[in-house]
């Protein structure tokens, strides 16, 4: 780079040096005032091992109805040519851009007691779903589908469409060739939209506290978690995001051959 250049750039230079600093400061905060020496004395706090615990558990779960639910709607909306697929994919990926609270709301209008389908279910099977460990795993679906269906119809769409005839004039039907052929050949995108989305599920707040509620063990998952300890104990709540922000470094590994470089 030749000395103009780089002078050229100078004004540059000090907006995006703020701009890093914004976003790192804080982070740099948290390992600033962690108790480092009764660190895992903090981490062996009910609070902490109780959330961690229900978020493995409900992200896990969560995970299982993304790859079940989500996986056949890539391969629809990467496939399909019909008008209405672009509305189709606007409404699957509105959940992006919805506040999450917004979101909570619309679960609840529709599950709970009062709700669309949820006074159905409450005065024909029994059933309530609002603030139970079943309402965080469905918050947690709600914001982290749209992840994983974008990731996977990305990949989807880049398939070239003759594996599609060639796997037609072997014998295989839609089905069969959706789970022989498309799925092996998308699989690093699988595994990118299921990072996503499971970063997604395991940092929802909005759509969770609710829909769910903030109940220990029921529905207080790791973010609910942190804001609680925040009011009890501090040390917690930084310890607890600690173990938050190293899973997102470990995501945004696994993520770097994708779109890191």
């Amino acid at each position: 780079m030749t000395a103009r250049g780089a002078g050229a750039r100078l004004p540059l230079v000090a907006p995006a040096a703020v701009g890093v600093a914004f976003i790192v400061l804080p982070l740099l905060s948290l390992l600033v005032r962690a108790d480092w020496a009764d660190l895992a004395t903090h981490l062996a706090a009910p609070v902490v091992g109780q959330s961690l615990r229900l978020s493995a558990l409900t992200t896990s779960i969560t995970m299982v109805a993304v790859w079940i639910l989500g996986t056949p709607l890539a391969w629809l909306l990467a496939r399909s040519e019909h008008p209405l697929t672009a509305w189709g994919r606007a409404l699957v990926t509105v959940p992006l851009v919805l506040p999450p609270v917004v979101g909570g709301v619309a679960l609840l209008m529709t599950w709970g007691r009062r709700g669309v389908l949820g006074g159905w279910l409450e005065s024909t099977l029994g059933v309530t779903l609002p603030f139970t460990t079943a309402a965080v795993v469905m918050a947690e679906i709600f914001v982290a589908l749209p992840f994983y269906v974008i990731s996977v119809e990305g990949s989807m769409r880049g398939l070239d469409r003759r594996f599609d005839e060639i796997a037609a004039t072997l014998g295989a039907g839609p089905v069969r060739t959706f789970r022989a052929v498309v799925v092996p050949m998308v699989l690093p995108g699988i595994a990118a939209g299921s990072a996503l989305a499971w970063a997604r599920a395991l940092g929802e707040f909005g759509a969770t506290i609710t829909f769910a509620g903030s109940f220990p063990g029921r529905t207080q998952t790791a973010p609910l978690g942190v804001y609680a300890a925040l009011e009890r104990d501090p040390q917690a709540a930084i310890a607890l995001s600690l173990v938050m922000l190293l899973v997102s470094v470990v995501v945004l590994g696994a993520l770097r051959s994708r779109w890191l470089r």
